[in-house]
C-alpha cells in the first residue's frame, strides 16, 4: 500500500456552511438541496468524554469511554431571519415569525469547510442534531461602525450513515488543492442529494 504524505499545514479559514432538515428515516434531508448559509466566521466543536474505570484486585480491571452529545457552536456575520425560522422551528403567521412557549426545532444535518493557504480543504459533516438560540446582543451606533454577528449552538447525536458499521455523529474528509471529490462524496452521504457543483463530465 503506497505511503500517503501527511498534510501539516494549519487551517486559516472557514467557508461553505450548508444545512437541511433531517428526514424522519435519517436517509438525508427533506429539501432538494442543502441551504447555503454564508459568511461563517467561527466554529467550536466540543465532545464531552469521560473514561470510566472498573476496579478489582486493587487495580484497574477495565476501562470504557463515555461520550456525551457533540456540541457545535457557530458564529456568522449574520443569520438571516429565513434561516432562523427553519433552524429554530419558529412559527410563521401573517408575515410574522414567533417563538412559542413550547418550540420544537427540527433535526438538522449540516456541514462546513476548513481551508488552508495552499488551497487544501477539510470538510466536516454533522449527521443529526438540533440548534438552540444563543444570546442576542446589540449596541447603539457610535462614532465608528462596529459590525455585529450572530451565533447559534447545536447538539448532535449519531445516526446511521451508509458505508459505516456504527452510527456516526460527524464525518471528516479532505481534498487536495483544486479537488472537490471528497467534498461531493460527503455532501451526498449526509444530505442524500448531490452537491450543486457536482457536475458529471461526459
Amino acid at each position: 500500500m503506497p505511503e500517503v504524505e501527511k498534510n501539516y499545514l494549519s487551517f486559516t479559514g472557514l467557508t461553505d456552511f450548508y444545512y437541511g432538515t433531517t428526514k424522519n428515516n435519517d436517509s438525508g434531508i427533506n429539501e432538494t438541496k442543502a441551504e447555503h448559509l454564508k459568511f461563517l466566521q467561527n466554529i467550536n466543536i466540543t465532545t464531552p468524554q469521560e473514561i470510566v474505570k472498573a476496579y478489582g484486585d486493587n487495580g484497574v480491571a477495565e476501562m470504557a469511554m463515555s461520550t456525551d452529545a457533540t456540541q457545535l457552536t457557530t458564529q456568522f456575520h449574520k443569520i438571516p431571519i429565513e434561516d432562523r425560522v427553519v433552524i429554530y422551528g419558529w412559527e410563521t403567521a401573517d408575515d410574522m415569525h414567533g417563538l412559542s412557549d413550547n418550540p420544537n426545532p427540527p433535526y438538522i444535518t449540516c456541514m462546513f469547510t476548513r481551508t488552508m493557504e495552499d488551497g487544501s480543504t477539510e470538510h466536516i459533516g454533522f449527521t443529526k442534531g438540533k440548534f438552540k438560540m444563543a444570546d442576542v446582543e446589540g449596541e447603539t451606533k457610535g462614532e465608528s461602525v462596529t459590525f455585529g454577528s450572530d451565533s447559534t449552538e447545536g447538539e448532535f447525536m449519531a445516526r446511521d450513515v451508509d458505508g459505516f458499521k456504527k452510527k456516526m455523529t460527524f464525518i471528516i474528509v479532505s481534498d487536495e488543492p483544486g479537488e472537490t471529490e471528497n467534498r461531493n462524496k460527503l455532501y451526498k452521504k449526509i444530505f442524500g442529494v448531490k452537491h450543486p457543483d457536482d457536475v458529471e463530465t461526459p
